[in-house]
């Protein structure tokens, strides 16, 4: 690591009486990966919206490069060498790869964009990163841990010197999160700087040089990654140990009833055939690579995408469930793993978010009970601690796995007995995660099922009595909990149909 490069003192930030930054401190060296943690709601995505002019600072200072800068919009924070990668990218998916990286300040011949100057240059970044990727392609056809290689070319471009990088590997497979490491270590030998905001322990320890963590909008601490444990960290965050062992036996009663089973789902290229039971009280992990089917297998169970073929049975009782709302009226609710595009609306409020699903419980005479709505949505939000000033707050305005805790909340107001959850965890701290995990325990206390689909297998071996593992759009195997492990899982995540 080399010099100081950047300095946050005292940073105060308040939102309508909020206190959401209370004096946190920051600091980061040319050539470092400096890993930022903390709890869904700690603070990390306010200061980075402070360091780069986002948000108006209220209170300390930023030195940047040895001078005090005061950032009020990113094009300015941009000029002085920040660059920002979102943990939701946004990028124009129908222009090509070279006018994404060029979009705003593309090289002409006179009025004209000289694009052959465009795809030159756009190739020889691609070079000087070490990736391979066809500038001239539609940025709509790469994976998304491609596209998060074109936003790396991008800030390059943009002549980088301090590089944000948030929730980079929550959509990433695990060769790409190798690829991604590596641009990382090649930045790293230019003197780039790097903030890391992740959830993800062991990226962390692998690809950091120091960690700060934040917990409700204070500073906690900085350490030395190679001198602290994986529970140093999480009891930073969270102020408490969290335990997350393997379950090693089923909790569901031998004699438990089925109160789900599919029959031969088939639906589009990613559904082949696939069969399975689920029993009362018992949460069903769904396990394999990403593009294996397990999304598509709870959307068209759901009723959200068409099957083509298949019997489902609700407590032994044949359904034909072809929407959502038919589904949800049997009973069934569906935790999407892409909650921005199909879960949340950000302009409502929180207890307009909780209660859409169950709104027609508080009409009556055609009138809507708002005062109950709030009352009930609070109690429900309660229950997950979502960290909201009110239940009239603006969703948008939430973190993350606060507006994850409101949609979990929507489905207990709903009181479904069969929990359909895509990714729950998905870019939550460990310890909201917790949470969840204790949440979801409780449900199946008081008789409800779940179907849990996770890419992280921990997660699948911390919450399952059965695994259910899919590959290619096919069913490879079940496992009862007590015989699961990583290594097993995998070899059935892997399994290709033989020609």
């Amino acid at each position: 690591m080399g010099e100081t490069i950047l300095q946050m003192q005292g940073i105060q930030k308040y939102f309508s009486g909020v206190h959401a930054l209370k004096g946190v401190d920051f600091e980061l060296k040319a050539g470092e990966v400096h890993a930022l943690m903390g709890e869904n709601g700690a603070g990390k995505s306010t200061l980075i919206k402070v360091l780069c002019g986002i948000h108006k600072r209220d209170g300390g200072s930023v030195t940047l490069f040895g001078k005090d800068v005061n950032f009020h919009n990113i094009a300015e924070s941009q000029a002085a060498g920040i660059s920002v990668i979102h943990q939701e990218l946004n990028m124009m998916n129908h222009l090509t790869v070279a006018q994404n990286m060029f979009v705003g300040r593309e090289p002409r011949k006179g009025i004209i964009i000289d694009d052959g100057r465009m795809i030159r240059e756009a190739q020889a970044l691609f070079d000087k990163i070490g990736v391979k990727i066809d500038p001239t392609i539609k940025l709509g056809e790469l994976t998304v841990g491609k596209q998060q290689m074109v936003e790396i070319a991008k800030a390059v471009s943009r002549d980088c010197k301090l590089l944000v990088l948030d929730e980079p590997t929550a959509a990433l497979t695990q060769p790409e999160v190798e690829e991604l490491f590596k641009i990382m270590r090649d930045l790293q030998a230019k003197g780039i700087g790097m903030i890391y905001i992740s959830h993800r322990m062991d990226e962390i320890n692998r690809i950091s040089d120091r960690v700060t963590v934040m917990r409700d909008g204070e500073y906690v601490g900085t350490v030395n990654t190679a001198e602290v444990t994986k529970d140093d960290i999480v009891k930073m965050m969270v102020g408490r140990v969290i335990m997350s062992d393997q379950k090693e036996a089923s909790t569901v009663p031998a004699d438990a009833p089925v109160v789900l089973e599919v029959k031969n789902l088939n639906a589009g290229k990613m559904v082949k055939n696939v069969s399975f039971q689920l029993h009362k009280g018992e949460i069903l992990g769904f396990a394999g690579l990403m593009g294996a089917g397990r999304t598509e297998v709870a959307r068209a169970l759901y009723g959200a995408d068409p099957r083509q073929t298949g019997e489902i049975y609700l407590n032994g009782k044949r359904v034909n469930i072809k929407t959502p709302e038919q589904a949800v009226k049997n009973g069934i609710c569906y935790l999407s793993e892409d909650r921005k595009r199909y879960g949340l609306m950000l302009d409502k409020s929180v207890a307009d978010n909780s209660a859409i699903a169950s709104l027609d419980d508080f009409i009556t005479f055609g009138l809507i009970n708002d005062r109950e709505i709030t009352r009930v949505s609070a109690e429900a939000n309660a229950k997950l601690r979502t960290k909201t000033p009110s239940m009239e707050q603006l969703l948008k305005n939430l973190s993350g796995g606060n507006q994850q805790k409101v949609i979990i909340a929507r489905w207990l107001m709903k009181n479904c007995d069969i929990f359909i959850f895509d990714e729950p965890t998905r870019g939550i701290d460990v310890g909201a995660k917790s949470e969840i995990y204790v949440l979801m325990e409780e449900l199946v206390k008081q008789g409800k099922s779940i179907i849990m689909i996770s890419s992280e297998l921990p997660e699948v071996l911390r919450m399952s009595d059965r695994v259910l593992v899919m590959c290619e759009g096919r069913k490879t195997g079940e496992l009862d909990i007590a015989e699961a492990t990583q290594e097993n899982i995998m070899q059935l995540a892997t399994m290709r149909e033989e020609n």
